[in-house]
């Protein structure tokens, strides 16, 4: 049996890398998403979701987030939009600003000077 012989022309080469994507974490790297903690990314759902909770539910959310929960129910609320509000903005990562300068020959002469 002869194999089918594929063309360099129809083979495409990748290098794993995804440009676009700049991780803040490692829990982005392995795969976390918004969603996995708080199930949304909104905030007004988030804060909809925490208003339709019981106190005791409502504690229960803050112990799975990682809080100590309190009795308060406002300030605990104030607490879990805080941290949801702190999770959601290490997946808004501001795209990075090419930061080169272009100098006319005499400011490139004068850095050069101190070389």
């Amino acid at each position: 049996m002869s194999k089918k012989k594929t063309k360099l022309d129809n083979m495409m080469q990748t290098h794993g890398k995804i440009e676009d994507i700049q991780y803040k974490t490692l829990d982005q790297i392995w795969g976390d998403n918004v969603n996995s903690k708080y199930q949304t990314s909104n905030e007004k759902e988030y804060v909809n979701f925490l208003n339709d909770m019981n106190k005791t539910d409502l504690q229960s959310h803050a112990n799975k987030i990682g809080l100590v929960p309190i009795d308060n129910r406002e300030t605990l609320t104030k607490r879990l939009v805080a941290e949801f509000k702190k999770h959601v903005s290490l997946f808004n990562i501001p795209k990075s600003k090419d930061n080169t300068v272009n100098l006319n020959k005499k400011a490139k002469d004068t850095l050069s000077e101190g070389k």
